[in-house]
């Protein structure tokens, strides 16, 4: 595991330690919190998809 894979999951990791608080704080009841998680499985896995196909 290179530098180049190291660098890019630790500012993952930290974006996610700054971000998470924020986002449980906002989202308090567990309806809303699953209908944003949900939003967010779905950014996600289309970023993943397309940039799957774009690389390929």
């Amino acid at each position: 595991m290179g530098l180049e894979e190291i660098v890019p999951t630790i500012s993952l990791i930290a974006v996610l330690i700054l971000v998470i608080p924020a986002f449980l704080k906002t989202n308090s009841k567990l309806k809303q919190f699953l209908r944003n998680l949900s939003i967010w499985a779905i950014i996600v896995l289309a970023v993943v998809i397309v940039s799957y196909l774009i690389l390929k």
